[in-house]
């Protein structure tokens, strides 16, 4: 009442109290566009850290995805099924209502699935109910009429089963009407396909993870076996010495020159050192570490590259080692690295 009547008394007072109430609700809505903004801001860093994480991890080409939306009484089912290949290799299996945007459905899959063998398969299942074919009654009973009016004209006796004659007859059970793809219904299948080839490419990122933790451990393997080959190579150049030396002596009476002995002990050992293989092996072992974290994906043919240039100095190595321990650890090495190249061809 106070209120009121000071309102009335004092238009200035009336003005202030209105221009503070403006000015509280400027603020709230202010609070709440910024809280706004701050919400997708911090929405957009986790979805980059998520990308960011998804990039610097290996993914596998072997893969699959499935999955069904409804729509109107039908069931649209997608399925992305995918293998190793050297390239992009994609078969689709559309339902012919469907087949106008396979142009469109092939540059989706291409854009996110790379390299593979890929078979795509689109299909829709209907309710019984709407799928029944109808019968056209307006046919049947033109047919009707004209079969008993042909038997009053001729004699011929009318037939026994009229459902079996009717339903044989042209164009009675046949379907008339034209399915045309709406708008509405392709989103639906797009939602349908969009969901299989991400549920296809976190099964691509499963196997990718496991495909790591197989190369890190292989990679460790022939790492260590490389380590364990140094104690064999550094005893070897005293037994090959000896082994030269005691065959000189078992031949009677034979003058050599000491010098030229050990000119030609230093050419031979020289041939059989592996201390630069050594190197280059270990340079590729880190190199492949290293590619397994780079960044985007096709990562898959320079591991590739590198495996056999391990190849090349594990064979090497073996060529040069004139001793059964150290080919024997020649030959885990080389076990080791097969299954690298095994696996490395699944790599994308």
């Amino acid at each position: 009442m106070d209120r009121t009547l000071h309102c009335k008394s004092c238009p200035l007072s009336c003005f202030q109290f209105a221009y503070a109430n403006s000015r509280q609700i400027e603020v709230q809505k202010a609070a709440k566009n910024y809280f706004k903004v701050v919400f997708w801001c911090f929405h957009l860093f986790f979805v980059l850290l998520h990308k960011l994480n998804v990039l610097n991890m290996i993914l596998s080409m072997t893969g699959y995805g499935k999955a069904v939306v409804t729509y109107k009484g039908k069931k649209i089912n997608v399925e992305v099924k995918s293998l190793n290949s050297k390239n992009l290799d994609l078969s689709t299996r559309i339902a012919p209502l469907y087949r106008e945007k396979e142009m469109e459905i092939r540059q989706t899959i291409s854009k996110t699935l790379e390299r593979g063998k890929v078979d795509f398969s689109l299909w829709v299942e209907k309710d019984a109910a709407l799928d029944a074919t109808p019968i056209n009654a307006e046919l049947v009973e033109n047919y009707y009429n004209q079969i008993k009016q042909i038997s009053a004209q001729t004699g011929i006796p009318e037939p026994m089963d009229w459902y079996t004659t009717l339903l044989r007859l042209p164009d009675v059970t046949t379907k008339t009407e034209v399915e045309v793809l709406d708008d509405e219904e392709w989103e639906a299948a797009k939602k349908a396909i969009e969901e299989a080839i991400e549920h296809h490419f976190q099964f691509r990122k499963q196997e990718g993870a496991a495909l790591e933790r197989k190369f890190n451990e292989k990679i460790d393997n022939i790492e260590n076996l490389l380590k364990s080959i140094e104690p064999f190579e550094e005893s070897r150049v005293p037994k090959i010495k000896e082994r030269i030396i005691d065959g000189l002596e078992q031949i009677a009476k034979v003058d050599y020159d000491k010098n030229r002995l050990e000119q030609e002990l230093i050419y031979y050992i020289e041939k059989l050192d592996i201390s630069e293989e050594r190197q280059r092996l270990t340079n590729h072992l880190n190199y492949f570490r290293e590619t397994m974290k780079e960044e985007g994906h096709g990562v898959g043919k320079k591991l590739g590259f590198i495996a056999q240039e391990m190849g090349r100095e594990i064979n090497t190595t073996g060529s040069k080692s004139n001793q059964a321990e150290m080919q024997n650890i020649v030959v885990m090495m080389k076990d080791e690295l097969e299954q690298i190249k095994e696996q490395v061809l699944n790599a994308l």
